[in-house]
């Protein structure tokens, strides 16, 4: 599929079924077309006049690099629209900042297992348990969708093999099973500190490591079945262009209601409908601690007398501040994905909505993996005791050098 356009505003052409390229538009061409138009142009973006100067690229969509996108950004920045600059711009970005993303993701993910693991930071071992899986399905989708998929589709001239390999399918149901999971962890850390703080008479028998562990059970089996459906609504077969789903589909399929309905689900399940949960609980934890932190000031000094320092209340308010760090980054990093999916979808059933640009796709996606690196930073501007941990790890390869150096 491809379409040409030499105007003032729109360069450049389209291959594929991808996406929007320098601001062109993506329409089917039936195969005399594209045969046609593959012959006369040999898959190399064509000499255009703009009535201003003919300027002639000979260089492939599978030769676009870093270069090649900060030059056309450069060289044509006054002949081209504000959208194709944007475009532009997320493109040559993306070269840099998923390796970035994937060098800083894994490790810090890694490190972070291991220290809450060893369970040396003074939280309770429920609460632990949750960060721990957090942190595991961090690492995975850094994994299967930061390196597996999208560093593949920004170098895909690299990555071209992938294309003849058949477990597309498979990698899409993993990806969507590892994102449900860090999302619905995150739903279940939630309640629990709702449940722990609002709900003594559920506390003791709710907030325990058992309990955890039978919850993040039945999340990951239910995550991994609901995804299922995916292996048989896509191909087996890697599309390496950044479409929401990356493998190829039947255009039957694509196009049918069956297919919009299941997938408009998919993304009112993950992330709308934890949105709503994790809102709605962290506003009824708040305010409980804030009528009770009342209460308890007043019954401790009734007089206008400064109150004593209160533990019980500072622990609380440690912990409310963990909690809605991490939940309000997620609902910060993933609120345009969910805006742009749903918002796709929307579209499928009424074509007359505004047609949003596909840099915000990119921008929605560059937003969702840094979501899987910030608990680290997190974790360390609120819990002293992991910070102290954290500096130990750093400080562990040094001592280790120290201590061979005076052998």
């Amino acid at each position: 599929m491809i379409e040409t356009f030499a105007d003032d505003s729109k360069i450049g052409c389209v291959v594929d079924n991808e996406e929007e390229i320098m601001g062109c538009r993506i329409r089917t061409l039936t195969h005399t077309e594209a045969a046609r138009i593959c012959i006369l142009v040999n898959w190399n973006i064509t000499t255009m006049d703009w009535n201003l100067t003919t300027v002639t690229w000979n260089v492939t969509a599978m030769d676009r690099s870093f270069i090649w996108e900060f030059d056309m950004l450069y060289e044509y920045y006054n002949r081209i629209s504000l959208h194709t600059r944007i475009e532009l711009a997320l493109r040559a970005f993306k070269y840099i900042y998923y390796p970035l993303l994937a060098v800083v993701g894994v490790p810090v993910n890694v490190v972070k297992i291991v220290i809450l693991s060893r369970r040396k930071c003074g939280l309770s071992k429920c609460v632990t348990c949750y960060l721990v899986a957090m942190a595991v399905a961090d690492l995975l989708v850094i994994i299967l969708d930061l390196i597996l998929r999208h560093i593949p589709i920004v170098y895909r001239r690299y990555f071209y093999f992938l294309v003849s390999l058949p477990v597309c399918n498979i990698h899409s149901v993993l990806v969507y099973a590892a994102t449900n999971c860090y999302v619905w962890f995150t739903v279940t850390f939630t309640f629990d500190r709702f449940v722990a703080i609002c709900c003594q008479k559920l506390k003791t028998k709710y907030c325990n490591g058992k309990t955890a562990a039978v919850v993040l059970g039945t999340v990951t089996v239910m995550s991994c079945v609901i995804d299922i459906f995916w292996y048989f609504m896509l191909s087996d077969n890697y599309e390496l262009f950044n479409n929401p789903w990356f493998c190829r589909v039947k255009s039957r399929i694509m196009r049918s209601t069956v297919w919009g309905t299941i997938e408009f689900l998919h993304y009112i399940l993950t992330p709308c409908v934890p949105f709503v949960i994790i809102v709605l609980l962290n506003a009824l934890t708040v305010r409980h601690i804030l009528v009770s932190s009342r209460a308890r000031r007043r019954l401790r000094c009734p007089s206008n007398v400064e109150s004593p320092r209160d533990p019980e209340m500072e622990s609380r308010k440690k912990s409310i501040i963990l909690l809605l760090l991490i939940s309000g980054n997620l609902i910060l990093l993933w609120s345009v994905y969910m805006m742009y999916s749903l918002w796709g979808k929307l579209r499928w059933f009424a074509a007359w909505l505004l047609y949003l640009p596909v840099y915000v796709r990119e921008f929605a996606f560059m937003l969702q993996l840094l979501s899987c690196c910030k608990n680290t930073v997190i974790y360390s501007l609120t819990q002293t005791k992991f910070r102290e941990q954290l500096k130990n790890v750093g400080k562990y390869p040094f001592t280790l050098i120290v201590k061979f150096i005076k052998r």
